[in-house]
């Protein structure tokens, strides 16, 4: 299966823990980090449109889960990759690999689960065939 988007990150040091591997929680924010690059291309996601981004409604995480593989260290490159694992009636499943660019071992692989959201109605919104559409675009070169 191909991927969606790729995002690159460089360890920093203040990714680390006092053994010098990538702390776990900082996985979660590599996570994130590739899925906003994606969302800046799929819907001009910035910070101030967050609320109205995907169509007119926001998007919730509802779940977040990670393997860890092999442990991260200041300095590497890491190669976040991010594939749509499933669409259902309001929300929809990414996948992730993150890969080690230097060796292509696998460092984690991780799933997160995110829900349309109309925050004015408080209530889940259905994913229609346009934002279905939408959502499987590819962006090999991200």
């Amino acid at each position: 299966m191909t991927h969606l988007y790729s995002h690159r990150v460089e360890v920093r040091f203040a990714d680390c823990d006092p053994l010098g591997h990538v702390n776990h929680a900082m996985y979660l924010t590599y996570l994130e980090q590739a899925r906003f690059g994606l969302w800046r291309r799929l819907w001009n996601f910035t910070g101030e449109n967050s609320t109205t981004a995907a169509g007119g409604v926001g998007l919730i995480l509802a779940r977040a889960e990670c393997d860890y593989k092999a442990a991260a260290t200041y300095g590497d490159t890491l190669d976040v990759r991010l594939f749509l694992d499933g669409v259902g009636r309001t929300s929809f499943t990414y996948r992730y690999e993150i890969l080690d660019v230097a060796t292509g071992r696998q460092m984690a692989a991780a799933r997160t689960v995110l829900v349309l959201y109309d925050y004015a109605a408080g209530a889940p919104v259905a994913i229609d065939e346009e934002r279905r559409a939408l959502l499987s675009r590819t962006f090999v070169d991200g």
